[in-house]
């Protein structure tokens, strides 16, 4: 069985990445009417900016763990189709210098 990754701009502009194998629209619907205590329930309404269906949730499920830990500017490249400014963006983290941890 299959899965929607998708992601909510909430009323406060902040990014919400979940998963659902069931009815995205339901999903999405649950977000707005308050269904579960969580994040968006205070945060509504919320508008669905983007969303990939997989064939299997354990792929959905990884990408919603990579996705939770972007940055909103590598979440809004995605959102916006960008996928060279994606690219540059993780370039960017990637060459960022590592603080020291030299001991003593």
């Amino acid at each position: 069985m299959g899965a929607y990754i998708y992601i909510v701009k909430c009323r406060d502009d902040k990014y919400y990445v979940g998963t659902t194998r069931d009815s995205l629209e339901r999903r999405i619907a649950e977000h707005n009417d308050g269904t579960y205590d969580g994040f968006t329930s205070h945060r509504r309404p919320v508008i669905l900016v983007y969303s990939e269906y997989f064939d299997r949730i354990t792929d959905a499920i990884a990408v919603e763990r990579k996705l939770k830990g972007w940055s909103r500017a590598k979440k809004e490249a995605l959102i916006a189709g960008s996928f060279d400014k994606l690219r540059e963006l993780s370039k960017n983290r990637q060459t960022k210098p590592r603080p020291s941890t030299s001991s003593g």
